[in-house]
This record gives structure tokens, C-alpha cells and sequence, in this order.
């Protein structure tokens, strides 16, 4: 199944002037920031990496779950459905959440 461009579309948007890098992944895209995943795109489903501090408290958002694909559940990374990312606000505050945690980061 192909990832949903319409929403890697309204994703890439959102980043304004924060440079990044769109690399392909999980069959799907991925938006890294000096090398590290902020967010991206998996079939209809967005992929978020948060604050693991912060993931927990995340998690429980109507409509966020664990990302796992693989049977191995990875910590820190969210799988957000269509219904939790659908208005504007929704996707920025998602972003958001990737972008920050991202800058938190080394880069690669």
C-alpha cells in the first residue's frame, strides 16, 4: 500500500523555513532534522518521534497508538490516525511535537 502523499503534503508545509530532509521509509516518508526523524508518513498514518519523557502522556491522546510495524514496538515513536491529525491545528501541535524533540537532538 503507498503512504498518503495529502498528508506528506500538509506535514512538509508545516515545517515553514525549519530545514530538513524528506528520505524514504517504512514504505512510506520520513521528515529528519540533522538526521534524525521528526515526523513522516506511514500508509494513512502519520509517525511522530516525542520526548520519550513525554511519550507516555502522548500516548494517551485520542487517536495516537504505539508505533510498531515490525512486532517490535519502538519507544518515543507515535502513530497518529487520520482522525488525530485531520484539522490544521491537529497536525501543527503533532509537528510541533516532532520538531522540538528533533532539535533536542545530536545530529547524525
Amino acid at each position: 500500500m503507498a503512504f498518503d502523499v495529502k498528508l506528506a503534503e500538509r506535514i512538509r508545509a508545516r515545517f515553514g523555513k525549519i530545514p530538513f530532509v524528506e528520505k524514504k521509509m517504512f514504505g512510506g516518508v520520513g521528515f529528519l532534522i540533522h538526521g534524525n526523524l521528526a515526523c513522516g508518513v506511514h500508509k494513512e498514518n502519520m509517525i511522530v518521534r516525542v520526548d520519550p519523557g513525554r511519550y507516555e502522556k502522548l500516548l494517551q491522546k485520542k487517536h495516537a497508538r504505539v508505533f510498531d510495524i515490525t512486532g517490535k514496538p519502538m519507544k518515543g515513536w507515535l502513530m497518529v490516525e487520520p482522525e488525530g491529525c485531520k484539522t490544521a491545528q491537529q497536525l501543527s501541535a503533532w509537528v510541533r511535537e516532532g520538531v522540538e524533540f528533533a532539535l533536542t537532538l545530536p545530529p547524525k
